[in-house]
């Protein structure tokens, strides 16, 4: 058989075939990575622990002095917080703990100075 032998029509075809299987299972593996990432996610917001009522966000440093008090969920607390108790809340803000200025625990729990 000749080596410089002109491709016909049919082995055109053919070879645009093998090229569009590959590109369809590349494709399929895309879907079902993205399906995987998907149920990781939604399995990750399932076992998410619940938002607390109340935090405290302390300081850098030595004693890590605390230094708001927020509702749960508030966006201005900063990483250094830990879910409290309401009656640690009221105390924290009794003892001189400022309330956050966004979410104003002390208005959510009814201790306005």
């Amino acid at each position: 058989m000749n080596e410089f032998a002109p491709l016909t029509r049919l082995d055109l075809l053919r070879f645009l075939e093998r090229v569009q299987l590959g590109d369809l299972e590349r494709t399929r593996r895309w879907i079902a990575d993205e399906e995987r990432r998907q149920a990781e996610q939604a399995e990750g917001e399932r076992r998410r622990p619940p938002v607390p009522d109340w935090m405290l966000e302390v300081g850098i440093g030595a004693g890590r002095p605390p230094v708001a008090v927020h509702v749960g969920g508030c966006h201005m607390s900063g990483k250094r917080v830990r879910g409290i108790s309401r009656d640690e809340a009221r105390r924290a803000l009794a003892d001189g703990v400022p309330a956050c200025t966004h979410c104003r625990a002390d208005t959510e729990l009814g201790m306005l100075e």
